[in-house]
């Protein structure tokens, strides 16, 4: 029998065998990476048809500090108009998100259509998606591979929040005056008094397409500029309460607010974070 001679063999050997490079080598078995399937959200670049209220979604982690995380910046962007909010919370966890977004959602002026992110855990849950869809709101993640699905966004990331907020480390606990922050000044420079880069869009005889920025508006400027404008408004709101907010102030002297409302929250988190080091470290 071909196995005849191994009876004799005693187990001890065996597991001596075992433990050999050339065993280990052939015995060694290794399991494909399988995908997380989470069934909430259609996977697919979502198509606004000219109409607001299709957000693009994103997170920016605020730096760490000593291995201790900052706060996130919660960024949404009308794909249409570019109307933008950002938020501030202290974890991506679902019950620190849920609150942040309810109150990001309310700062848009129009109906919420569609809501487009990657596919982190931060938006793509139950907690979100039972949100979603009690607002009747449709939820969209991005394609495996497809770099660009969520490139508006991700765009605005590094030319609004980095650009202002920077890379450094801000402590979880400032996440609170960050937000107001965001919610009483930063929001409404971006809207109504931050011009935006509006791409026109040719297609040459290839079929490859070419953007040209030839139009730069305002957010707002963008909204009331659309055919028929106020159906696309939530319910009680008119262009006649945002053109107040609109003419409250002129672009340098709400740019300049908004600043000075910057540096004031800068110096506090900075003076705190040098008093901490010199302390010993963050507690």
């Amino acid at each position: 029998m071909r196995f005849e001679r191994l009876k004799n063999i005693s187990s001890a050997h065996i597991y001596n065998l075992r433990d050999t490079p050339d065993y280990r080598a052939k015995s060694v078995t290794v399991g494909k990476t399988k995908s997380v399937q989470a069934a909430i959200g259609v996977r697919g670049k979502p198509n606004p048809e000219g109409k607001p209220g299709h957000l693009r979604v994103d997170t920016v982690h605020q730096g760490d500090l000593d291995k201790v995380k900052g706060i996130y910046n919660l960024n949404l962007v009308d794909e249409v108009t570019q109307w933008e909010v950002v938020a501030s919370v202290e974890a991506i966890s679902e019950a620190w998100m849920d609150e942040v977004l309810k109150d990001a959602l309310t700062m848009f002026p129009f109906r919420i259509r569609g809501f487009h992110s990657d596919n982190g855990g931060e938006f793509i849950n139950k907690q979100v998606a039972g949100m979603l869809s009690g607002l009747l709101v449709k939820q969209s993640k991005s394609r495996s591979g497809r770099t660009n699905d969520n490139a508006l966004v991700e765009g605005k990331n590094g030319s609004v929040i980095r650009k202002h907020m920077g890379y450094w480390h801000i402590a979880r606990h400032h996440a609170p005056e960050v937000h107001r922050f965001y919610m009483g000044r930063f929001n409404v420079y971006l809207n109504y008094h931050r011009p935006c880069g509006f791409a026109t869009v040719t297609v040459d005889e290839k079929g490859k397409r070419h953007k040209k920025y030839k139009v730069y508006q305002t957010p707002y400027e963008a909204l009331k500029k659309l055919p028929n404008a106020r159906q696309y408004l939530k319910k009680g709101v008119t262009f006649r309460q945002l053109d107040k907010i609109a003419m409250a102030e002129s672009d340098n002297e709400c740019a300049r607010l908004m600043q000075e409302e910057k540096y004031k929250l800068f110096r506090k988190v900075q003076t705190e974070g040098s008093k901490l080091l010199q302390n010993g470290g963050l507690a």
